[in-house]
């Protein structure tokens, strides 16, 4: 069982922070949750946080009006500290200060030389992060919230069994032959020219962002079927 933390930014219950709550951790409208927040766009029980092995786990619970984290409608996702919750009109920062703080030391020391010096396109981004770390007001700063919201390539979960292996390379293969062949069909005619692709092709760029939207929500919400 994990303990998490949750300050909430914005909202009618701005300013309460909810410390070290054991895990699972609900969050709704109704009595009974362990976060009830006074918002009327928030559903009876809207969304559910739990730990399984070292992850920090969010999955909305099918919520009428959705879970964002870092502005992104999500069904499920693992949660790092400075993460943004937006539910209804309310929004939830994970992480004590402490940890947020810790986990931008760590994104720092990621883009440090080997020989630990900053290269000179992040020397300045550091430094201003190092200064806006300590301020009271640092979550609401652009810079260091880019940091931490950053789009990384996610880690392969581990302990899969031979066909769940198989399921996430059949489906990962999926996306990257259709992917290679929209490329292929791409017209280049300069290196400083746009790049166009057929009206058809398009299309089917389309449809796989829309069977990627499906999958995930499929994965979210495992009662619902796939049409």
């Amino acid at each position: 069982m994990a303990e998490i933390t949750l300050r909430v930014l914005d909202g009618s219950d701005r300013g309460k922070v909810h410390d070290e709550l054991p895990t699972p951790v609900t969050i709704g409208r109704e009595e009974g949750n362990s976060i009830q927040l006074n918002d009327e766009r928030v559903s009876r029980f809207h969304l559910k946080i739990q730990a399984d092995r070292d992850k920090v786990v969010l999955t909305d619970l099918q919520s009428t009006n959705g879970t964002k984290v870092n502005g992104e409608d999500i069904q499920l996702r693992i949660l790092r500290y400075g993460d943004l919750i937006t539910v209804g009109r309310s929004t939830l920062l994970y992480g004590s200060r402490e940890q947020v703080q810790d986990r931008l030391r760590e994104l720092r020391g990621e883009a440090l030389n080997g020989d630990g010096t900053a290269s000179p396109s992040d020397a300045g981004s550091q430094a201003a992060s190092a200064e806006f770390e300590l301020e009271d007001d640092w979550e609401h700063n652009a810079e260091v919230r880019n940091r931490l919201h950053a789009l990384k390539p996610p880690i392969l979960p581990e302990s899969l069994t031979p066909g769940q292996s198989a399921q996430l390379c059949e489906l990962l293969e999926y996306v990257h032959i259709h992917l290679r062949e929209l490329m292929s069909t791409a017209k280049i005619k300069s290196p400083t020219d746009r790049v166009a692709i057929e009206y058809d092709h398009w299309q089917k760029l389309i449809d796989v962002q829309a069977r990627l939207a499906e999958y995930l929500r499929a994965i979210g919400n495992p009662g619902e079927t796939m049409t």
